[in-house]
């Protein structure tokens, strides 16, 4: 990762802790990603050779330059899904400036229809950042799309561990997955399709 896109990161996640201070509503924040979560990510993507990474919630694209670089250093792209159409305006001009535009596709979409409409195996990772108590719903979709090898990482896995529960739950209950967490940013919820 370049120095460029270091500080824009740093810079985001600078403006996001400025604008989050002055929200009550959790709603009305920005909620991007924090760095150690991120170089977390971004090792991931890298080192598992995920060419195809879908990222549910994009909220103002911490998440996105994260796996974006990643998908750039192995000739991979990112699908980027999220319901708030400004969040994802926000998030296009931040990847636009660090030069990732060809590694991203934005798409203003429920993650759970989106997730419904893919085949089988298609995703090299899958990174859910997005409303958790909607995840069960979304089954088996988060995990019949996952190839042999491939990675799904759920965010705040600690912050919010009774949010999480049921997907951890339905992670768990599949016999071909091995599923940890890891104590990163907010908690990383990580499972592995063998």
């Amino acid at each position: 990762m370049d120095a460029t896109l270091r500080k824009i990161i740093t810079e985001l996640n600078a403006a996001a802790a400025q604008h989050d201070a002055g929200q009550e509503d959790r709603l009305d924040r920005w909620r991007v990603l924090e760095p150690d979560a991120g170089e977390f990510l971004w090792f991931l993507a890298q080192s598992s050779g995920a060419r195809i990474i879908v990222e549910i919630g994009t909220s103002r694209g911490v998440s996105t330059l994260w796996l974006a670089d990643a998908a750039r250093a192995v000739g991979g792209h990112v699908l980027s899904l999220d319901t708030d159409p400004e969040a994802q305006a926000h998030a296009r001009r931040t990847v636009a400036e660090a030069g990732l535009t060809d590694h991203v596709e934005f798409r203003v979409e429920d993650g759970g229809a989106a997730l419904a409409r893919m085949p089988d195996g298609a995703v090299d990772l899958l990174f859910l950042d997005a409303e958790r108590v909607e995840y069960p719903s979304w089954w088996p979709h988060p995990y019949r799309v996952l190839r042999q090898g491939g990675v799904l990482v759920a965010d705040n896995a600690l912050s919010h561990p009774e949010e999480i529960a049921p997907l951890h739950d339905l992670l768990q209950g599949e016999p071909r997955l091995t599923v940890t967490t890891i104590n990163v940013g907010k908690g990383e919820l990580v499972a592995l399709r063998r």
